[in-house]
């Protein structure tokens, strides 16, 4: 048991680096403080779950892949799309064995599940997880538009394409045609 707590501890500590490893992507767009991969998959997993509860599926499911689709960046980074020409990397599926080789084979089977089922976008909350990864980088890359970074249209473009799920098609849609602090506007007046 000390063993599988051994195992268990690092792994904790190895997805705390998420919350340390910046998004590349932003870095080549110009962006001078990105977003960290964890701050993208927390809004990512919130995201899932709305998607997945408007289109009929299970959130917590989506919600629960989104937290954990770019677990794998721990070991190979947030390769930016320019790289992925130039380096193969591992699937994802590899790393997340060797990511929980040393832990409970109830929480290895929980992680490698869950990323086998959002890799084989099948399943509908894959598709809303999947959904949610591009729609958090869409408001995102609009966020950064907003405050200045001028290079940011090809991922909101790019973004926009890979949607399928028509509640992420409506929301995008929403969130190119309004402002990012329409929310606290109304809120203030009451609204």
């Amino acid at each position: 048991m000390a063993d599988d707590m051994t195992g268990l501890t690092g792994l904790l500590y190895e997805m705390g680096l998420l919350k340390r490893y910046k998004r590349t992507g932003w870095l080549v767009a110009g962006v001078r403080d990105p977003e960290s991969i964890a701050d993208h998959s927390f809004r990512t997993a919130v995201i899932a779950g709305v998607i997945a509860a408007l289109e009929g599926g299970d959130p917590q499911r989506a919600a629960f892949m989104s937290l954990f689709h770019d677990s794998q960046e721990t070991r190979i980074t947030d390769i930016p799309y320019v790289a992925k020409r130039y380096v193969t990397a591992p699937a994802n599926e590899d790393v997340t064995a060797d990511q929980t080789r040393d832990v409970p084979e109830a929480v290895a089977a929980m992680l490698r599940d869950a990323i086998a089922e959002y890799e084989e976008k099948v399943s509908l909350e894959a598709v809303c997880a999947r959904d949610a990864d591009k729609l958090e980088c869409l408001l995102q890359a609009v966020e950064y538009r907003e405050q200045g970074n001028q290079n940011v249209q090809p991922w909101i473009d790019s973004s926009l394409a890979a949607l399928k799920t028509a509640t992420a098609k409506r929301l995008a849609d929403e969130a190119l045609r309004t402002n990012t602090l329409d929310w606290l506007t109304r809120v203030l007046d009451g609204g």
